[in-house]
């Protein structure tokens, strides 16, 4: 599994020009399944979202992960092209997992995090999603399960 993490002020999702998910300060995470992916990764990566300590403390450090600044707030979009094979100069999405594999994964992540006290806002899986975002820092953080 992979996910990007932005640091942002505000994020926004929408679907056919209707607004489908909106968060302030907080997480935007884009979210890729791996063909392999269990719940065992689904684990990894919902907790170490949840403890990214890129928020800064009382001396301006990266110290604080969102709980710790007083923050809930996370909008997670599936993003099946963080597995795009780039050999090519069209990408080949062979190792995205299929939506019978990816769709129940997705859902457990958002799951976790609710279960750990986040508010999750989410897009709608394989649906053509205008994300919009005011990235804080810019602070971006690239997770990958093989890696954690």
């Amino acid at each position: 599994m992979r996910a990007v993490v932005t640091r942002v002020r505000s994020a926004s999702v929408a679907i056919d020009g209707e607004e489908k998910g909106r968060i302030g300060k907080g997480f935007l995470v884009l979210l890729g399944i791996r063909q392999d992916d269990t719940e065992a990764e689904a684990r990894k990566i919902a907790d170490r979202i949840a403890g990214l300590r890129v928020f800064s403390d009382e001396q301006g450090k990266m110290n604080r992960n969102l709980r710790q600044a007083g923050l809930s707030e996370i909008l997670l979009i599936s993003q099946f092209t963080l597995f795009a094979d780039c050999r090519q100069r069209r990408p080949g999405f062979t190792l995205a997992a299929r939506p019978e594999t990816a769709i129940p994964l997705y859902e457990k992540v958002i799951s976790l995090l609710r279960e750990q006290g986040f508010s999750v806002q989410t897009g709608e899986f394989g649906a053509d999603m205008l994300v919009a975002s005011e990235n804080d820092g810019p602070v971006t953080i690239l997770l990958d399960t093989d890696e954690l």
